[in-house]
């Protein structure tokens, strides 16, 4: 179950029950805490207390504040993960379990993107969708080093993938800005991963899983243990987690192109013509700047490859026939959907006390992975460059063929993966002391490092061009290339022998860094009629580094891989800060805190200092009622690779303002469906970093009660908003396209006068950012050869909405123990404002907005005796069709697992994931692979057992 935990002045059995939770290393749930016996008579009698008597508890901290706290509550919301739960409701990893936040509404890439993701192996958390990047990941309150390779080729990240789940103790989150505490990047949150420390004995866990529609068969094995001594500890953890890849073909809802519940035409979605099976080899004639009809030469027939059958296309426009060609219904599902994973991960944390108030503790952790995708078969789609176009003279015309890779070709699917191989550490060593009876003091130094090296096969323009069309015969007088195809081998069945010669490896190499030094002050300042001053002071120091080297045949200079483009980038940035917070007893039922921080930055951007702040309230008029009330402002520096990246290259469908303006068009009719090829194609595109960008800017607040209504049942309600301020995102084509087309005409896409001059800044700066042809060679008009996008700093976000949780406890004689907790978020409004000037939209409704606009999240779990049992369900909002014409409903998955305890050292645990089989909500307009929301699992139901041995 997800927990808020909190404690009033005078705590409850559950308040006090649910901070042993946090006190205690692997305790699970509330009432396990209270049950189980520990070294700490403290913690024990407060375990056992009456909810009317006061009670001594040890301070702890809790993200959100260094201030160590006996109330967990503050005037902030924080979600607590512990590691027993997330075993219980079934997760195998971190990022599975924190992809069920009920504040994780946002869309983000995962491994369903293998065909064109950036990141396909590493897992992300959008938390209030305001973007993967702006959230701090924290492993034990410090800053983890970046994912090396850009989300989206764009910006940095952290990954959640390489946190290993048998060190996990328990995950601190905070859904809302910290930077006054954290610095930057903490704008929708910060999730603190806290590992195992003072473990005391040894464990050992074996866990296999597989899914009932088969595949996807997961191997996890843990150890995890410890020894403590008089004045030293050391814990230890050590992971191995295997999970085989799922693939396309081996779902029958996925595997065919025929799955397509609505081809043109039908169900709705806008064109003629039904289904017709993607392309396995075409030949196009081309004139007058698009595809007249498909040629199909005598004494050829689809017959050389298994998988393709003949077809006869037809306009999906108008209906009329274009011709025959070889269709391969498989296309679509040679990818995988889920990746093979090889994870070795280790973790070493050791203390010792010198006396005297002076203790050193350390702590090590090494991630190695090995992983393997594939997004699928390549298609050769004209030459040399792709959509190229060329004049044959076996036929007299100028023709564009398509020719699809299958299988075949590369020896297996095995023969077109992707392999990445992973490596991260992250070390840390400190000092703690104390001062005046009333101050301790941490000095930290860490460094963390990420590696990662991508490897994957791909064509060659030189070898493809080599292998299906040879020489170059000359040039037409329009200056159109000549080229006689090759159909035999066209045609013809490709061997992997084929494939070598016209392929290579494409390698790319990505590392970052993170070195920091930490110093940090806590305790109580003086006293106040109404309790103690607490503060806490912090200076830090860090550099943060990175490198991104693409493998130069992809840059756009050379272009040199077929279809294929990449990103680079190198640079580095030093900060500064130092920042305090105070937390001041007003009355004996008002805490006031307050927090401010200055960060210093040394790098290229117009980033020099950023300084922020924040204030809360924490009103007790009862002691089981908490009304609390939150205020901080945020920022976020700029992420390294909006600075630094490198020129790239893209191919991206787009419409042509300019061509359609000069028409006399509008550009809703050239953007239409069947729109002539003239004004909708695909030029190419550069994206390069800019480095004077700003920092973004924002600003939180949330309140909200936390109440007791009985010892054994609680409620919370919070209500937050999130605004943030000249945010940086990547200029679109679109918005370069239009305004190009507004400073070249004096008009705007619906044919009203354009706002600037084209003698303007701003046209300057817009025309510059695309460059035409000066006479296309077939409709004596500009083209498009290039468009230049890149980051900038563009106007708002803003998002508003309520966080609701309700936990019960039943104790019984006769039936057991029960815990039941129920968590709830609901977007209000999701609100953007594109550029400056622009009106304020709210995207929480529009039908190209695929966050989740709620989320719920419940655990039943039971216990007697050796028996325990859990029911965990999570329930996803309605999100729009793919059609966008009204929305899809609402999804559920529930969970369940069942232990015992054999005998004292053993016990086992069985699980039913998914236990009715969902796939996804049924969308009869979603008519592009894999014909369902990337959001939902392709797994289906899965099967898992789990035993656990304890050495003592």
């Amino acid at each position: 179950m997800t927990t808020t935990i909190f404690a009033g002045p005078r705590p409850s059995p559950l308040g006090t029950a649910l901070l042993a939770a946090l006190l205690l290393p692997g305790a699970a749930l509330a009432q396990d805490a209270a049950q189980q016996q520990t070294s700490d008579p403290q913690a024990a009698g407060a375990a056992d207390a009456d909810s009317k008597e006061a009670t001594n508890l040890d301070k702890v901290s809790v993200v959100g504040s260094r201030i160590k706290r006996s109330e967990i509550e503050g005037p902030s919301p924080v979600t607590i993960l512990s590691s027993e739960q997330i075993e219980r409701e079934g997760f195998n990893t971190v990022q599975d379990a924190l992809e069920t936040l009920t504040q994780a509404t946002g869309d983000a890439q995962n491994e369903f993107n293998s065909s064109g993701g950036f990141t396909p192996n590493a897992g992300v958390i959008n938390l209030r969708g305001l973007g993967p990047g702006r959230t701090l990941l924290l492993v034990n309150g410090r800053r983890a080093a970046d994912y090396p390779f850009p989300y989206n080729g764009q910006s940095n990240f952290q990954n959640f993938n390489n946190i290993p789940a048998a060190a996990v103790e328990r995950i601190e989150i905070l859904a809302g800005g910290a930077s006054a505490i954290y610095g930057s990047d903490a704008v929708a949150g910060v999730i603190n991963v806290v590992l195992k420390t003072n473990y005391d004995g040894d464990q050992l866990k074996i866990r296999g899983q597989t899914s009932t529609r088969g595949g996807r068969d997961i191997g996890d094995v843990q150890w995890v243990g410890g020894k403590t001594g008089e004045r030293s500890s050391l814990t230890y953890a050590f992971e191995s987690y295997n999970a085989e890849p799922l693939f396309g073909y081996q779902r029958d809802f996925m595997d065919s192109a025929m799955d397509n519940p609505a081809p043109p035409g039908v169900n709705g979605r806008p064109g003629v013509g039904g289904y017709q099976p993607p392309i396995g080899a075409q030949i196009r004639r081309q004139g007058g700047g698009t595809t007249n009809s498909y040629l199909f030469p005598e004494g050829y027939d689809c017959s050389a490859n298994p998988e393709w059958r003949p077809w006869t296309y037809t306009s999906t426009t108008t209906g009329n026939r274009l011709g025959p060609g070889c269709g391969y219904d498989g296309q679509p599902a040679q990818q995988t959907v889920l990746n093979r994973v090889h994870d070795l991960s280790a973790y070493l944390y050791g203390t010792y006390d010198f006396g005297n108030g002076l203790s050193a503790w350390a702590s090590a952790m090494a991630y190695h992975s090995r992983t393997w995708l594939t997004g699928g078969d390549e298609q050769w789609f004209g030459g040399p460059q792709p959509n190229g176009t060329f004049f044959d003279p076996q036929f007299g015309v100028r023709i564009q063929p398509i020719r699809y890779m299958t299988p075949s070709a590369f020896g297996g699917m095995e023969g077109s993966y992707q392999r990445f191989v992973e490596k991260s550490y992250d070390f840390a060593a400190g000092l703690h002391g104390s001062f005046g009876d009333r101050f301790d003091w941490d000095v930290t130094l860490s460094r963390s490092q990420y590696d990662s090296d991508r490897t994957r096969p791909r064509m060659t323009v030189a070898g493809a061009t080599e292998y299906f069309l040879g020489q170059r015969l000359g040039t037409t007088d329009a200056g159109i290339p000549i080229y006689q195809l090759n159909l035999d081998r066209f045609y013809g069945r490709i061997s992997p022998e084929d494939y070598a010669r016209m392929s290579t490896q494409v390698k790319y190499d990505a590392k970052s860094e993170n070195n920091s030094i930490n110093f940090a002050v806590t305790g109580d300042l003086f006293e106040l009629p109404a309790g103690p001053v607490g503060f806490a002071g912090i200076l830090e120091a860090s550099k943060q580094s990175y490198s991104l080297k693409t493998d130069p045949r992809l840059l756009p200079t050379r272009r040199e891989i077929y279809n294929l483009t990449g990103t680079g980038g190198e640079g580095d940035r030093n900060r500064y800060a130092a920042g305090i917070e105070l937390k001041i007893p007003v009355l004996d039922s008002l805490t006031a805190s307050l927090a401010g921080r200055f960060d210093k930055y040394d790098d290229v951007t117009s980033v020099n200092d950023a300084k922020t702040w924040g204030a809360g309230l924490e009103w007790r008029p009862l002691s089981n009622l908490l009304i609390r009330a939150n205020y901080a402002t945020s920022f976020k520096a700029p992420d390294m690779h909006y600075i630094f990246a490198g020129d790239s290259g893209t191919f991206s469908q787009v419409v042509d303002t300019y061509r359609c303006l000069q028409d006399g068009l509008t550009k809703d009719v050239c953007a239409a469906a069947g729109a002539p090829a003239r004004y909708q194609y695909s030029p190419f595109g550069i994206r390069r970093g800019t480095r004077d960008l700003e920092e973004e800017t924002g600003n939180s607040w949330s309140t909200g009660f936390v109440w007791d209504v009985t010892n054994d049942l609680s409620v919370t309600v919070d209500y937050y908003s999130i605004k943030l301020e000249n945010s940086i995102a990547d200029i679109s084509s679109e918005y370069i396209l239009d305004n190009e087309a507004g400073c070249r005409t004096g008009l705007t896409p619906q044919r009203q006068p354009f706002q600037h001059a084209i003698d303007s800044e701003f046209c300057r700066n817009l025309l510059a950012r695309v460059t035409r042809n000066p006479v296309d060679d077939t409709t004596q008009s500009e083209a498009i050869n290039q468009i230049v996008r890149g980051p900038i700093n563009t106007a708002d976000l803003r998002t508003t909405g309520v966080d609701a949780s309700l936990r019960y406890r039943l104790d019984t004689d006769h039936w057991g123990r029960f815990n039941y907790s129920l968590s709830y978020s609901h977007t209000l409004k999701s609100e953007r404002r594109e550029f400056p000037g622009d009106p304020i939209r709210d995207r929480r409704d529009d039908l190209q907005n695929f966050d989740f606009r709620s989320r719920v999240r419940s655990t039943l779990t039971w216990e007697k005796d050796d028996w325990s049992a859990a029911l965990f369900m999570l329930r996803y909002g309605s999100l729009p069709n793919w059609l966008e014409t009204g929305r899809i409903g609402p999804y559920f998955i529930w969970n369940a697992s069942v232990g015992k305890s054999l005998t004292d050292k053993v016990s086992a645990r069985f699980f039913v994931n998914n236990i009715f089989d969902n796939i996804s909500p049924r969308d009869e307009g979603f008519y592009t692979y894999p014909y369902f929301y990337s959001a939902y699992s392709p797994v289906g139901r899965e099967i898992a057992a789990e035993v656990t041995i304890k050495f003592k």
